[in-house]
């Protein structure tokens, strides 16, 4: 398949999991989809800047056994693992494989308070509002030569005094903001008198102790309450920092449960186990030497993979692929998004003079084994400006 020229990206670094790459270029950050950022939250010590450090395969960020070591975001770009690129690198043997990527950033802890601006809370709290979605880290491990900002570790404590510093937060913006609408509505502007009905509603339901990720709006309030840049509107995923020993059996950690459970009973939120320190230690390790350690753990996967992974969809996106034999590559797009504005992400002539896109289905192109002959089955098509992409379509898009 003819891969559309594009920009060659000249920044190094990412996790690939446990998957073998060619020698690959990853995004620069300003060249990630829409600026797409995850934040990484929780109270200090938990491991954020290890987990940081080991999604990055770097040692950006400080990860030191005292408080507040992290005062300043660190920024990485983070390689999205996919087995798929695997099978169409055997296809195609691309002189280059570019993986999807996602921005990770390490925000220092919070701690009780952090809404009245206790360790410095409203320099992170402003941080967090930048995030797009966030992972909160949660200590499920006991380890007396690491400290606990709070003296001792109870994974469901810690994550519901952030949960309650993010409300306290997001009622005093509300209030701020409903003030200042006010005001506004006197001369009958039907936005505004719409914007301040709903943060009614959202001061009620936050007083609740809701966050406002939980409160279900009509689809046209949506961008309103986007507008609104309320930090428990913000989808989250709890990352629960087990010990190397727990991490076989995840299941069997009662801090984890409780983790859990708390996720199934009061927001929609995914739970995924992962041992931060354990994944930081193979980080300088070979692949074959990474999973020969993994292999004496009983150990598939120390959880870094798929976090990367479940943070992908957590932000609603998903990948399409260009392939040839000058480079495979994974785009990144968000679910919905239609052909013509996909074409835009490879480069912004592509969508101005896009005609149309030529579509095969990742599962059709291995299953009948190429182009040529997925297209002598019937699988290969072409699709026009309204068609919506999905996830695994391997494209090439046509354009004046």
């Amino acid at each position: 398949m003819a891969l559309s020229e594009s920009d060659r990206r000249d920044r190094q670094g990412g996790n690939a999991g446990n998957l073998r790459f060619l020698p690959c270029q990853l995004p620069t950050q300003e060249q990630v989809l829409g600026t797409m950022r995850v934040g990484i939250v929780g109270l200090p010590n938990v491991g954020k800047s290890t987990l940081f450090n080991a999604l990055t395969r770097s040692r950006k960020a400080e990860a030191r056994n005292y408080p507040f070591c992290t005062i300043e975001p660190n920024v990485g770009i983070v390689q999205v693992p996919d087995r798929r690129l695997a099978i169409l690198e055997e296809m195609f043997h691309p002189l280059s494989l570019i993986p999807a990527a996602i921005e990770f950033v390490d925000i220092a802890g919070l701690v009780a308070g952090a809404s009245r601006g206790e360790g410095l809370g409203n320099k992170f709290l402003a941080s967090i509002r930048e995030m797009d979605a966030l992972v909160h880290v949660v200590r499920c491990f006991e380890d007396g030569d690491i400290l606990h900002s709070t003296g001792n570790v109870d994974g469901l404590r810690d994550l519901e005094i952030i949960q309650t510093e993010l409300l306290l937060a997001d009622l005093e913006s509300l209030r701020s903001q409903l003030e200042r609408g006010k005001k506004r509505a006197k001369a009958l502007d039907k936005e505004v008198i719409q914007s301040c009905a709903l943060m009614e509603q959202l001061i009620e339901w936050l007083d609740g102790g809701q966050p406002a990720h939980t409160l279900s709006l009509p689809n046209e309030e949506i961008p309103l309450l986007r507008r609104l840049c309320l930090l428990t509107a913000k989808p989250i995923l709890y990352a629960c920092n087990v010990s190397e020993e727990d991490l076989a059996h995840p299941e069997n950690n009662p801090q984890l449960k409780a983790v859990r459970t708390y996720a199934e009973s009061h927001r929609p939120a995914e739970v995924c186990a992962v041992s931060a320190r354990l994944e930081e230690e193979l980080g300088d390790l070979s692949a074959e030497e990474a999973q020969k350690f993994l292999a004496e753990l009983s150990i598939c996967d120390s959880g870094v993979s798929e976090l990367i992974a479940r943070s992908y969809r957590l932000l609603n996106l998903a990948s399409f692929f260009t392939a040839g034999e000058k480079e495979v590559r994974a785009w990144t797009f968000r679910l919905g998004m239609r052909a013509p504005a996909c074409a835009g992400a490879i480069h912004g002539d592509f969508e101005k003079g896009f005609i149309r896109a030529e579509i095969v289905a990742y599962e059709d192109l291995v299953r009948h084994g190429g182009v040529a002959a997925a297209r002598a089955a019937g699988r290969y098509r072409m699709e026009g400006k309204d068609y919506e992409m999905k996830d695994g379509d391997v494209a090439n898009f046509r354009f004046n």
